[in-house]
């Protein structure tokens, strides 16, 4: 065993467990202490400036420079009360982690005094430049100014340092045009845009509504490993990902990690992990053990969307740090470890409205069930009419590895219904409608009077399936473990706000030809239906079935990154977020090569890596052991041992030559392709030749390094194996 590998094997086993302690407040009492939240703004804040500052965050607009001054007075005592002596602005770029620059409260007066300051303006804006982050040519480096403005729908929070604690609040970062450059500005914008769409349908029903809003709960995957394994492992610490072993004798198939009793070790990290992110308000609900060996899970309860994006965002942050304190690594690459489940981020999204309204939820009268049905099938419509959209904002080099794979949906885009709501679709589709109490059919014309029951959550889930209704909800399951979700969100809620325009103006323009509305509401439903149906599948998404049916459908099956990222520059596209007011036509083509960019880095990265592992572990310990198996057989031969006896060592002394040839072989190639990707200068066409010239050879180095690692004696094979990263101790 080499050293480095026996030393960490050797930490895993000899490292002290963590000592964790529960809370013994209640989970009530600690929840958000460290946010600024309304109970913090009541007793920080003036009363007038609490109300203005809630009317702001409930209802939008701007914040005046008054204001601004007391609530920024405030948030600085809340938050040097708290211990904190620095405040930051923090962002989400477009890298898909987030960002922050620290500045001290301290200042210095006109009398050159020591003070503690923050004024309205420092937060309300900031000019961190940043001119290092992606912009896909928004910006040149001499116009390098961007700028972060201040979002006060999301409350500013305190984060624990080892050293301080510093103010974190949250901020949109656009450049010095107002281009956006993150994340978190068109999410803004898209629901923006499906509050006033929403609102337009919700008036027809209920006048009360004057508010709907995207909800979201976020189920968060990962894998822990040994840190000492991990900083063993140059792959996992470079790319996230191992790019070297062969699956162990024992992986998942005995099914018995799922749900299982949760490790020690594990246990003390969810516990960590729990407190932490309760005190800043992410309300985690659910932790289990997932299906692979070494994966987990945990999930918080819904929230509005936006806040649901950025506390996934710091619960990313959090895993990470809180993992070290444990001696974990805690790893969200979606595919880590070959030949066993991936992880994702089971995006459950839905419409709420200021009623208490889950308007995909089915109600109990043909009044509430019509509004169900309306949200319901316009949810289906913008997925049909933008599924190549949604496709391509899940698509990143790395889930690529897991779309397709058994734990996650294939790259074609459908979504699942159930049977009841798929029966009673088909219905409507026919011009029939049954009442479920009655038993009366009647025909769709201009005098429809019977409007279904549906039952609440009369529907099983589908894990096949990208987009499946679960109920009240329909859950995404194709984003990525390590993705910022509000990118797939911003167009589920674009798409959404678009569909529900379209769909308004054709009740309209019934209604004003005489139809009544229920009338004109089903006309326009049964019309979405037929037009969407071909996106509707209730049966195995893994099937090769499904494949040959999807193909007749005219579904397309985008397997790899830069051809899913087309879809981002067509014409439809630029339609959309122009109409909707999302991207600039600009903006869109900056996402698309930022994007195209991060592909071609990523595999880029791991190819260097391989060649790497390859050349200067691999293949020297697989010399090594041929030259003591060579060694052998020549001191055997010395002693008579004939030939005979001897042809399997020979043998797999030939094998392990052949497998060094291919890999050295294949390296070589993989570096030319690499160099010929290299000089090519347009971004599509790099990564193009990154996926189809450069990446084909990976599987090729990995096949024969894995069988030499069955081959090569255990003490010689440099990287820890399967078995000992995936089942911790």
């Amino acid at each position: 065993m080499s050293t480095l590998r026996k030393e960490s094997l050797n930490t895993q086993r000899n490292r002290p467990a963590v000592q964790v302690t529960a809370p013994s407040q209640k989970i009530s009492e600690i929840f958000g202490t460290n946010v600024f939240n309304q109970k913090a703004m009541r007793e920080y804040l003036a009363e007038d400036v609490y109300k203005i500052l809630l009317n702001t965050i409930e209802n939008g607009g701007k914040v005046e420079s008054t204001i601004a001054d007391q609530v920024a007075a405030g948030m600085k005592n809340w938050a040097m009360s708290k211990g904190a002596t620095h405040y930051t602005h923090w962002f989400q770029p477009l890298t898909g982690a987030t960002a922050e620059k620290h500045d001290a409260f301290f200042s210095l007066n006109g009398q050159g005094e020591p003070v503690e300051a923050f004024a309205g303006s420092a937060l309300v804006q900031q000019e961190p430049d940043a001119s290092s982050f992606p912009n896909g040519g928004i910006r040149n480096t001499f116009e390098a100014r961007g700028y972060t403005a201040w979002d006060p729908s999301s409350p500013a929070f305190i984060m624990h340092g080892p050293a301080g604690n510093t103010l974190c609040i949250p901020t949109i970062f656009v450049s010095y045009t107002g281009e956006s450059l993150d994340y978190k500005s068109p999410l803004l914008k898209s629901i923006n845009a499906v509050e006033d769409a929403g609102v337009a349908i919700c008036q027809y029903f209920d006048k009360n509504i004057t508010k709907v809003y995207p909800t979201l709960g976020i189920e968060q995957e990962y894998f822990l490993v040994d840190n000492a394994l991990f900083n063993a492992r140059p792959d996992l610490v470079m790319s996230g990902r191992s790019l070297f072993g062969h699956a162990p004798a024992r992986g998942q198939q005995l099914e018995d990690h799922y749900f299982g009793s949760i490790p020690e070790r594990v246990h003390a990290f969810m516990v960590d992990l729990e407190y932490e992110s309760l005190k800043l308000g992410i309300p985690l609900k659910t932790r289990h053990n997932e299906v692979a060996p070494g994966q987990f899970e945990c999930a918080p309860l819904f929230e509005e969307i936006n806040l649901a994006v950025d506390h996934n965002q710091l619960l990313m942050d959090l895993m990470e740090k809180i993992a070290k304190r444990h001696n974990l690594r805690v790893l969200l690459h979606e595919k880590p470890f070959a030949g066993v489940n991936g992880s994702g981020k089971h995006n459950n999204w839905s419409l709420s409205t200021n009623t208490g309204k889950n308007l995909l939820s089915p109600g109990k009268t043909p009044k509430t069930n019509l509004m169900f049905l309306t949200f319901f099938v316009n949810t289906i419509k913008a997925f049909h009419d933008y599924a190549d959209l949604v496709r391509a904002a899940i698509a990143t080099a790395s889930n690529d590895h897991r779309l397709g794979a058994n734990e996650a949906p294939p790259a074609i885009m459908s979504a699942f219904l159930g049977s009841q709501l798929s029966r009673v679709l088909d219905e409507i589709e026919k011009g029939k409608i049954e009442h479920n109490e009655s038993e009366v059919r009647s025909l769709m014309s201009h005098s429809i009077k019977a409007i279904p029951e549906i039952l609440l959550d009369n529907t099983d889930r589908n894990r096949t399936s990208p987009f499946a209704f679960t109920g009240n909800k329909f859950e995404l399951r194709a984003v990525g473990s390590s993705a910022n979700s509000a990118q797939a969100m911003t167009i589920l809620n674009t798409a959404m706000a678009k569909t529900l325009q379209e769909f308004k103006k054709e009740v309209d323009k019934l209604i004003g030809d005489g139809d009544s509305r229920d009338t004109a509401f089903l006309t326009v439903i049964q019309k979405y239906i037929k037009q969407s149906k071909k996106i509707r599948f209730e049966g195995n998404g893994y099937g090769d079935e499904w494949v040959a049916e999807a193909e007749k459908r005219g579904l397309p099956n985008v397997k790899t990154t830069p051809h899913a990222l087309d879809a981002l520059v067509t014409k439809k596209a630029f339609e959309l977020f122009g109409k909707m007011n999302i991207y600039s036509h600009r903006e869109q083509e900056a996402r698309h090569e930022i994007q195209l960019e991060d592909y071609t880095k990523k595999i880029q990265i791991e190819s260097r890596l391989i060649g790497d592992l390859a050349m200067t572990k691999i293949i020297p310990a697989a010399v090594a052991y041929q030259e003591r198996l060579t060694a052998s057989l020549s001191n055997q031969k010395n002693l008579g041992i004939s030939d005979k006896i001897l042809k399997p060592q020979i043998e797999l002394a030939s094998e392990i030559a052949e497998r060094i040839g291919i890999i050295l072989t294949t390296v070589n190639a993989m570096v030319d392709a690499r160099r010929k990707a290299n000089k090519l200068e347009d971004a599509r066409s790099m990564a193009v030749a990154y996926c189809d010239q450069v990446k084909p050879f990976f599987d090729t180095i990995r096949y024969h390094a894995d069988k030499l690692e069955l081959r090569i004696d255990d003490e010689m094979w440099p990287l820890p194996k399967y078995r000992e990263l995936l089942f911790l101790k």
